[in-house]
């Protein structure tokens, strides 16, 4: 017993490759369907803008440094000062008023070491985001993979807003991929994960390729009030004869039954016109559940009323009846002599 069903191979894993600056291509070192290593250049942004950048934020951390030296040399000298002073005092030689100078001094020289590091700390960031933006002017392959599309040219511009702006797709590996197939709201109950398919697409005719259900999605698909759900078969790829994007029809084996009598389900929809009969048609009630094929004896067709079960969209498994293995059953008009 099958489920058929039609969808589109992809990628196990696609990644897309964005730039996270603007500014204007320099070079593009990969093209679509080259192999690529994690860490290769793919291409590269014009640095000039993001290098001036850097070097004026590092001046600033500089800058900032510089201010620490002397916030910390003041710091010391105040400290010296303060420490004289309360000495002088404690003696009776320094007013009290120079005392509480000196302290002013000392607590002034404190806050501006602590400005000092709180700037040096801010540059400090500045600094790091400019040689960020600096390396970003490098892209580069997140993953070893295959490129399937390139969208920059050299001499490109690129505008980073909102949006990353993509400038590869990678896949991450090819010598595995992953069908989408879309299951009728009626079959899918009797798809689960495990189940043994496989595939036809239109580059191979007459070939099957095997395939093994691997997910099935819960939220539903609708379009124009048909109702689906989309399951993901897992399929190997070693000599790489599919690509991505390839329409395929999937065959999943829902049930297995051997050795049970069939029928083609064509049996169960053919009725023999009224001279084949010699007599006129009549209309015959059955019971439930219960379905009428032909057969050939003596040169003639002849009613055998059957009990269907299972079918696989083109054979039907018979469960009850007097039809037999051997007996010609009918499928289509044609004389009986």
């Amino acid at each position: 017993m099958t489920v058929h069903s039609t969808g589109t191979l992809r990628a196990v894993t696609t990644v897309v490759v964005g730039s996270e600056i603007s500014g204007r291509v320099l070079k593009v070192l990969a093209d679509v369907n080259d192999e690529v290593r994690k860490g290769q250049i793919l291409a590269e942004i014009d640095p000039e803008q993001y290098g001036s950048g850097l070097s004026q934020a590092r001046a600033q951390l500089m800058v900032a440094k510089a201010a620490i030296s002397h916030a910390e040399a003041t710091v010391r000298e105040s400290a010296r000062t303060l420490g004289r002073n309360q000495f002088l005092a404690k003696e009776g030689i320094l007013s009290r008023a120079d005392l509480d100078a000196s302290l002013g001094a000392q607590e002034r020289a404190d806050a501006s070491l602590r400005s000092a590091l709180e700037n040096a700390r801010a540059a400090k960031a500045t600094w790091d985001l400019a040689a960020s933006r600096l390396n970003m002017t490098t892209i580069r392959a997140p993953i070893d993979g295959v490129v399937l599309a390139r969208m920059v040219e050299p001499g490109q511009a690129i505008t980073a807003g909102f949006q990353t702006p993509v400038v590869f797709k990678l896949a991450q590996e090819l010598r595995k991929m992953r069908l989408d197939v879309d299951i009728d709201e009626a079959d899918v109950s009797r798809v689960r994960r495990g189940l043994l398919a496989d595939f036809t697409v239109e580059a191979y005719p007459g070939r099957r390729f095997p395939s093994k259900v691997v997910s099935l999605q819960l939220e539903p698909k609708v379009s124009q009030n048909v109702v689906t759900y989309q399951a993901v078969l897992a399929a190997e790829n070693q000599e790489l004869a599919l690509f991505p994007g390839m329409t395929c029809t999937a065959t999943i084996q829902v049930e297995t039954k051997e050795g049970v009598l069939r029928v083609p389900n064509a049996a169960l929809r053919f009725t023999p016109p009224a001279t084949a009969l010699g007599r006129a048609g009549e209309a015959v009630e059955l019971p439930d559940g219960t379905r009428r094929v032909w057969v050939l004896r003596d040169g003639r067709p002849e009613p055998v009323n059957v009990r269907p079960g299972a079918t696989d969209g083109s054979l039907t498994e018979i469960l009850e009846g007097p039809l037999q293995v051997g007996m010609n059953v009918l499928t289509d008009a044609r004389d009986p002599s």
